[in-house]
């Protein structure tokens, strides 16, 4: 178990590596589907039902991992979840047909749902243990790795086939997994979150050789955990909208080139990013529950914009303010599920969270068949509204 401020400051930049390649090897597929969607000959419902095998996997694994994490360790399922993403993520392109993708998708999304779950669970004892609010500063690190990934795309996107394209950043991520991996391996989570809120903190923790264990979330603090799943469903539909729609909303509505398009979901990451890098600074300032409020009602205004503005530039600014709203919802309702029930509740969270972003995709498909792209694209502000609701009616339900 890390005992010095050094340990704790290298197993911070492990966790840290880790969510900026799942960032980096998400943005690299999706900046891609408009590519894959045109190989296949999908129509935007077909599409829709293909990626609704990243949601199935993804879901289908939380639970699951939860469960992984609390008798292995979240550092070991972790390292195991980073492997399988990166050599999932170079499948897409290899298939032909709505039918394969759908399959290769259910992989892809096994692996990146469990990485996501084992890496929050990792990052909420690493919060505990510093007694300061640095999880959004993690996910900064998944935004900036999505930046970078759909940078590298739009760059390469003329000049290389999706195939060579997603097998390179396949040897990326095995060989930064290789470089990280050891120092998780050789440390134990700095602290197990064993107590409740309302139980003094003079309970003594497990000795540093006993295994981690957590609570089981019961009563109102299970109630709790759905609560913030909830934020971070509604809220997170919006990060998955942005990145399997944006691209091709910027092509097909506005005549963006493919390069261009792809600077939407940059605009969106970088953004994020900023939102993500100064959330420390924001939550000890504004607390965690106007911090939900603030970011809710930033987001629904910007995706307002984005969704139906009629020039590109004016799309792209709309992208770029819904990204600085979201930007720490997600990070604040993992944060405090994991608080309240350790691996349990990040798996509770992370299950309606990533629900929210891998299922909307394929719901947004369905809308823009019966209607229209930017029209369904707005259903991404109603949720942010109604997260910016639930996080005024439950802003006293926990302390900050």
């Amino acid at each position: 178990m890390p005992g010095t401020s050094r340990d704790l400051t290298r197993l911070r930049t492990a966790i840290t590596a880790f969510f900026a390649l799942d960032g980096f090897l998400f943005a690299g597929w999706v900046v891609r589907i408009p590519a894959i969607k045109h190989q296949t000959g999908a129509s935007a419902g077909d599409l829709g039902l293909a990626l609704l095998g990243v949601s199935a996997g993804a879901v289908l694994t939380m639970t699951l991992t939860g469960r992984l994490c609390r008798r292995y360790g979240s550092h070991q399922v972790t390292v195991v979840c980073a492997v399988l993403l990166s050599l999932s993520v170079a499948l897409p392109p290899l298939t032909h047909s709505v039918l394969a993708l759908g399959a290769v998708l259910l992989i892809f999304g096994a692996a990146y749902g469990g990485i996501n779950v084992a890496f929050n669970s990792a990052a909420v004892d690493l919060v505990t243990a510093l007694h300061r609010p640095i999880m959004p500063s993690f996910h900064a690190a998944f935004s900036l790795g999505g930046m970078a990934g759909a940078g590298l795309g739009g760059l390469v996107a003329g000049s290389l086939s999706p195939t060579l394209h997603l097998a390179g950043l396949a040897v990326v991520g095995l060989l930064v997994t290789a470089v990280v991996a050891p120092t998780l391996l050789r440390n134990e989570p700095p602290s197990a979150p064993t107590l409740l809120r309302n139980e003094p903190p003079s309970t003594p923790a497990p000795a540093p050789s006993a295994p981690a264990t957590y609570r089981r979330p019961q009563g109102r603090t299970r109630g709790l955990v759905i609560v913030f799943g909830l934020i971070a469903g509604c809220t997170a539909y919006g990060e998955g909208a942005m990145a399997d729609w944006g691209a091709l909303h910027l092509e097909q509505d506005l005549d963006a080139s493919s390069g261009v398009a792809a600077l939407g979901y940059t605009c969106f990451a970088l953004a994020m990013t900023i939102g993500r890098l100064s959330g420390t600074a924001l939550l000890e300032r504004l607390g965690h529950g106007r911090t939900v409020v603030a970011g809710g009602a930033t987001a629904a205004a910007g995706m307002l914009l984005g969704s139906l503005a009629p020039s590109l530039w004016a799309a792209l600014l709309g992208f770029a303010v819904t990204g600085l709203g979201l930007a720490n919802l997600f990070p604040v309702a993992v944060e405090r599920a994991g608080t309240l029930a350790g691996p349990s509740g990040v798996a509770t969270a992370s299950t309606f969270g990533y629900g929210g972003m891998l299922l909307g995709p394929p719901a947004i498909g369905f809308m823009a068949d019966w209607l229209s792209l930017p029209v369904a694209l707005t259903s991404v502000a109603v949720l942010a509204a109604i997260a910016t609701l639930i996080g005024v009616a439950t802003r006293r339900a926990v302390p900050n």
